[in-house]
């Protein structure tokens, strides 16, 4: 129906990932024939392809309960089933927060439910996502959409439990447990959703996402899955209005998002349909929805061009039905213009940087090794085809002059190798500075503190002080990264002086996204610790839930920047070394051939002739990789009717 519906852009983002893949697949096989392939490259390279493999373009949808959010997931993403897959009507409203994706390393499509049960035990969810016999799985039976549909009802099951039950799960504030009162608590603590949609496939994932109780009860949600959201969808009623616990979820939950670039906000102001007054004119209509979205905005203090309004359910309705007037009046179209035009261009920037951080870092030292392969051919070619009719004197000269650039070279190889041994140590003290033995120290500490203090007081000093720490810790390594940064960056420039190669630059380390990964942390954990639920909570439950969430991502981030501060240092040296390695075996070959032919004359056509067919092999090769980094640098095909980007035209 629109010429830039998100399906058609995420399908044509599916398949530029796969030409991605395609391209590392193929550069894989070049080093392989070419011989300059390693273990260790095979490695970065096979984890490179698992990552993409995994990597989703996730969009999370926030919203009080009520405002219509999965009636919007039902009617952006899945109306080609020609009914509400999702439970989004009257009395259902989703209980726990709901994950959609495909699974490709599971044999078939599947529900999976984590008890609400868990959150008496000291796993967070994400540890609980690696043992999936934690979880209650339903199978689902993709062939029936009446079928699907009733199976992800169970996503909204609810049970009724005493209330001091609930205030130990956490749902309820203890003073509000009332000895012999019942209370209604959600059946599951999260729900996994698997199945093979084609935008799912395509790398898609749903994160739908329960009221302001729900969220602020699972920390998990606000410290790890929405700021891992390259999207969050914020969703208003404009039956309602702003109202308290819409601007309480905003400002605790969804504003503190919009400091971090990578992650974009869309305001929608869903139910536009309940101000279709028969009895107004559509101008009379179109100015009262205005009124509404200007409020809104005005309330959350961001531009008004930046609040969708949309009628969800008119949406889906108009799309099963196929009515394009009704469709156009719902607005759910230019909501999905900007999930296509802005997010997912977004996400391929963010892809596509991480891919040429890495694979391009690969093929740009290949292509480097190639070109300075070429050169030294070359100059072998000129010496040589000079050499015709020269006398043996001539040749004993140049078989004495390479001796003697041999000798230099190895002299500075003994330099690089000291350089070397000293980059070693500097890259040994960072990851000491990363290490998670420290830190388990640190929070075995901060627990046997936190759970042996007598007041609240106490337990929000441990709290600080544990933050405090780490954070001192991650400024330590960014110092010390830095460090090792310049000393590798001398290195490469000091041998690429004395030797004239060509500038090969070397890959950089940055612990930036860890360093923002703990500060937005850190902010959680002030919010928290000042909380006066926190000092309303029994002090057991308050200790669990702080090292649940906070605590445990905190070393899960350590333990991320020490495996790729680990996995960069076995790298950052190999382009020098290989380049060291290449040049010694260059400069011995052209000794051997000026001994070759200061022995028979016969010879020298004969070399001439075989540096002619290996400098066409290489500029072939040459050729190969300058097409493999086309495909890298190639952007998202624009959506049908769209016109190419400048970066498009340009390539």
């Amino acid at each position: 129906m629109a010429t830039n519906r998100f399906t058609d852009q995420m399908q044509a983002y599916g398949r530029w990932k796969a030409d991605l893949s395609k391209a590392i697949g193929n550069y894989q096989h070049w080093l392989d024939i070419n011989n300059m392939s390693s273990p260790e490259v095979e490695l970065r390279i096979f984890e490179l392809l698992e990552t993409m493999k995994s990597d989703r373009l996730t969009i999370a949808f926030v919203a009080e309960f009520a405002r219509g959010k999965t009636e919007l997931i039902n009617a952006i993403f899945f109306s080609e089933y020609d009914r509400r897959l999702l439970p989004s009507e009257a009395g259902r409203t989703t209980m726990c927060p709901t994950e959609l994706l495909y699974d490709s390393k599971a044999d078939e499509s599947y529900i999976r439910l984590l008890p609400i049960e868990t959150r008496l035990e000291d796993t967070s969810i994400q540890e609980h996502k690696k043992e999936p016999i934690n979880w209650t799985t339903i199978t689902l039976d993709t062939n029936s959409s009446e079928k699907m549909a009733e199976a992800f009802k169970e996503v909204v099951r609810t049970k009724r439990v005493p209330a001091p039950v609930a205030a130990r799960l956490g749902l309820i504030d203890a003073d509000e447990a009332e000895e012999n009162s019942i209370v209604e608590i959600p059946m599951w603590r999260h729900a996994l959703i698997s199945f093979p949609h084609p935008l799912l496939k395509d790398g898609l994932s749903i994160l739908d996402t329960p009221g302001l109780n729900a969220l602020g009860n699972e920390p998990e949600l606000t410290i790890n899955m929405l700021p891992n959201a390259q999207a969050v969808v914020f969703v208003l009623a404009a039956d309602t209005g702003v109202t308290k616990s819409d601007m309480d979820m905003w400002n605790h939950h969804v504003k503190p998002l919009g400091g971090d670039a990578r992650h974009s906000r869309i305001i929608v102001l869903n139910k536009i349909d309940t101000l279709w007054d028969e009895l107004k004119s559509d101008e009379a209509i179109h100015n009262s929805i205005a009124t509404q979205s200007n409020s809104a905005a005005q309330m959350l203090e961001i531009d008004p061009a930046n609040v969708f309004p949309v009628s969800a359910q008119k949406g889906l309705l108009a799309k099963i039905r196929t009515d394009h007037d009704l469709l156009d009046k719902s607005n759910i179209l230019a909501l999905e213009t900007i999930l296509s035009t802005q997010i997912l261009p977004q996400k391929q920037t963010l892809v596509r940087e991480n891919t040429i951080a890495e694979i391009g870092n690969m093929v740009t030292q290949s292509r480097d090794l190639i070109a300075s392969r070429l050169s030294n051919v070359n100059k072998q070619l000129k010496e040589l085809q000079g050499l015709s009719g020269k006398n043996e004197d001539v040749i004993l000269h140049l078989m004495k002059k390479t001796r003697e650039e041999q000798t230099v070279y190895h002299k500075s190889v003994e330099s690089f190798q000291n350089n070397k041994k000293t980059f070693t140590e500097k890259h040994a003290e960072l990851l000491n500075q990363l290490s998670l033995t420290r830190l388990d120290q640190l929070m075995a500490k901060t627990r046997k503190d936190m759970t042996g203090t007598w007041t609240t007081v106490g337990l929000k000093a441990d709290m600080k002080e544990f933050f405090d720490m780490i954070t001192e810790s991650i400024n330590q390594a960014v110092k010390q990264s830095d460090q090792v940064n310049t000393l590798i960056q001398t290195i490469y420039q000091q041998f690429q002086k004395q030797h004239g190669l060509t500038d090969t630059k070397p890959r950089l380390f940055s612990l930036a996204k860890y360093k923002r990964d703990l500060e937005r942390l850190y902010h959680e954990a002030e919010a928290y610790r000042k909380s006066p639920v926190t000092t309303m909570t029994e002090q057991s439950f308050v200790v669990k839930k702080f090292f649940i969430s906070m605590v445990s991502h905190a070393r899960n981030t350590f333990f991320q920047a020490h495996q790729d501060a680990s996995s960069w240092g076995k790298a950052a040296m190999a382009p020098l070394v290989t380049r060291i390695k290449d040049h010694k075996s260059q400069m011995e070959k052209r000794l051997e051939s000026l001994r070759k032919i200061n022995e028979s004359r016969d010879t020298l056509k004969g070399k001439i002739d075989e540096l002619e067919n290996t400098a066409g092999k290489l500029n072939q090769q040459l050729n190969d990789l300058n097409a493999l980094m086309e495909t890298l640098m190639r952007p998202l095909e624009p959506a049908p009717g769209e016109p190419a980007s400048e970066a498009s035209q340009v390539a």
